[in-house]
C-alpha cells in the first residue's frame, strides 16, 4: 500500500516529505531532474549540427524511445522482484540495481555485460545529485534544471539574433550524427531507473511516471534549444556550452552556479557492494570508501574538458547499449518461452499489439540503436572527439575560448640604437646596402 510507513504527526510528515519519499511525486521529481541535466547546455550545439527540423524531430523520437525502454526496465524489475520475494528474499536494507535484475532473470553473463556498460556510463556521464528518492534533492534538481532551461530561452529571445546570423545545418554527416547521439543521451537517464523504482511504494506506477517526466522535460529542452539556435545559429558550432555566447549578467551567473555536478550515487552503490560495505551503517566508512570513485571522475574531467563531444561519445558508445539495446534484448530473452509469457507478472497491453507488438518494437529499437546510435553515431562522435584533442590538446586550460591576441614581436635591434629608417611608400626612401 502507498500509505505504508506514513507518519502520524506534523513533524514526521514534514520530515517524510523532504527525506523519506517513495510516492509517485518523488519518482516524478527524480525522473524529470535526472533526464536532461547532463546535456541541457549542449542541445543548442546539437541543433547547430542537425538543423532546426532534425533537432526537434530527434528530441521527440528519442524521448518516446527512452520512455519505451524505461517501461521495459520497469517490467523486468517487477518480474525480478516478484520472483525473488516468492523465494523469501528481503530487500529492506538492499538497493536493487539493474545488473542484479539482469543476473536474476538471465544469468551472470548478462549481469557482467550490463554492469560493464552501466558502470562505464556512470563514470563518464553521471548526471545529477540523486540520493535514493529523497525528495528535497530531486525537487531542488528539477527547479534548477527548469530555471536553467528557461534562462537560456528568455535570455536568447531578449538578446535577439546576432548580426548576419546563419543557420546552415546540417552540412556534414560527421556533425549530423554527432548531434543526433547527443540528443540520444538526453533521454538516457536509465542508469538510475531501477534505483528510483526500488524506492517507490508502488513501483508498478513507474512507467506512467517516466512518460510524464519525459513530456515535462520536452517543455524545457525544445524551447531552450530552439531559442538559442535561433539567436546564435552557426556560432554554436564552436561553442558547445550555450552559456559561452550569452552576455554576463546576474541571471546567467545564477544559472552557472546551479548547473549540476556529477551524480555518482548509483556508482557508489555498485562499488559498496563490490567491497562489502553497502549495508554498513557507518556513514563515515561509506564516505571514505567512495573516494576511489570520485577521484577518477575528477581526473577525467580535467583531462578531457570537451563538454559537447564527450556527451556525444558517451551517447553513442555507452547510452545506445545501456539505455536501448540491452533493455530491449533483455525483455526479448526473458520472455522468449511460452511458459515465461504465460506466467509474466505484467502482460503487454492490447494497445501495443500484445506480445507480437512488443517484440516488433523491441527489435526495431535494437536495430536502430545499434546501427544509427552505435554505428554511425560512434564513428561521428569519435571522429569529432579526436579532432577536439588534436585542436585543443589534453589538460587544456580554456576550452573553445576566443584566441588571445599575439604578443608584439620583440625588437631585433639594440634598444639603445636609433630605430631603422622605415620604407615609406610616399616619399620613396630606400635603404641601400653598403
Amino acid at each position: 500500500m502507498e500509505t505504508e510507513g506514513k507518519p502520524k504527526n506534523i513533524k514526521s510528515r514534514l520530515s517524510n516529505f523532504f527525506w523519506n519519499g517513495g510516492s509517485v511525486y518523488d519518482a516524478w521529481f527524480s525522473c524529470a531532474s535526472n533526464q536532461v541535466a547532463q546535456v541541457l547546455l549542449t542541445l543548442p550545439y546539437s541543433f547547430s549540427q542537425l538543423g532546426m527540423l532534425s533537432g526537434i524531430l530527434f528530441q521527440l523520437f528519442y524521448g518516446l524511445m527512452g520512455s519505451w525502454t524505461a517501461y521495459l526496465i520497469s517490467v523486468l524489475y517487477v518480474e525480478y522482484r516478484t520472483r525473488k520475494e516468492r523465494e523469501k528474499a528481503d530487500f529492506r536494507n538492499h538497493v536493487i540495481q539493474w545488473f542484479e535484475v539482469l543476473d536474476g532473470l538471465l544469468g551472470k553473463h548478462w549481469r557482467n555485460v550490463g554492469l560493464a556498460f552501466n558502470c562505464t556510463f556512470l563514470l563518464f556521464g553521471s548526471v545529477i545529485q540523486l540520493i535514493a528518492c529523497a525528495r528535497i534533492w530531486s525537487f531542488l534538481g528539477l527547479i534548477m534544471t527548469t530555471y536553467t532551461a528557461w534562462y537560456l530561452t528568455i535570455a536568447s529571445l531578449l538578446h535577439g539574433q546576432v548580426e548576419g546570423v546563419k543557420h546552415s545545418g546540417p552540412t556534414k554527416l560527421v556533425l549530423y550524427f554527432t548531434g543526433a547521439t547527443n540528443i540520444l543521451y538526453t533521454f538516457g537517464g536509465h542508469a538510475v531507473t531501477v534505483e528510483i523504482m526500488h524506492a517507490m511504494w508502488k513501483p508498478q506506477k513507474f512507467k506512467a511516471i517516466y512518460l510524464l517526466a519525459t513530456l515535462y522535460v520536452l517543455t524545457l529542452t525544445l524551447p531552450s534549444a530552439v531559442a538559442v539556435y535561433w539567436a546564435f545559429g552557426d556560432m554554436l558550432l564552436n561553442h558547445a556550452n550555450a552559456f559561452a555566447l550569452l552576455p554576463r549578467s546576474p541571471f546567467r551567473d545564477m544559472a552557472v552556479f546551479i548547473t549540476f555536478g556529477f551524480a555518482c550515487t548509483p556508482l557508489y552503490f555498485v562499488w559498496e557492494k563490490a567491497i562489502g560495505l553497502h549495508e554498513c551503517k557507518s556513514m563515515c566508512k561509506r564516505a571514505a570508501a567512495r573516494l576511489p570513485v570520485v577521484i577518477p571522475i575528477w581526473f577525467l574531467a580535467i583531462v578531457f574538458p570537451f563538454f559537447g563531444p564527450i556527451n556525444s561519445a558517451v551517447g553513442s558508445l555507452l547510452v545506445s547499449f545501456t539505455v536501448y539495446v540491452i533493455p530491449a534484448l533483455a525483455h526479448i530473452f526473458t520472455f522468449r518461452s511460452a511458459t515465461a509469457r504465460e506466467n509474466a507478472v505484467e502482460q503487454p497491453s492490447k494497445y501495443v499489439g500484445r506480445w507480437a507488438g512488443i517484440y516488433s518494437i523491441n527489435t526495431f529499437i535494437v536495430v536502430w540503436a545499434f546501427v544509427v546510435g552505435f554505428g554511425f553515431g560512434g564513428w561521428a562522435s569519435m571522429t569529432n572527439f579526436i579532432h577536439q584533442i588534436d585542436t585543443f590538446g589534453l589538460f587544456t586550460k580554456c576550452y573553445q575560448c576566443p584566441p588571445q591576441p599575439l604578443p608584439p614581436v620583440p625588437h631585433l635591434y639594440n634598444s639603445t640604437a636609433p630605430p631603422p629608417v622605415p620604407y615609406n611608400n610616399t616619399h620613396h626612401h630606400h635603404i641601400h646596402s653598403p
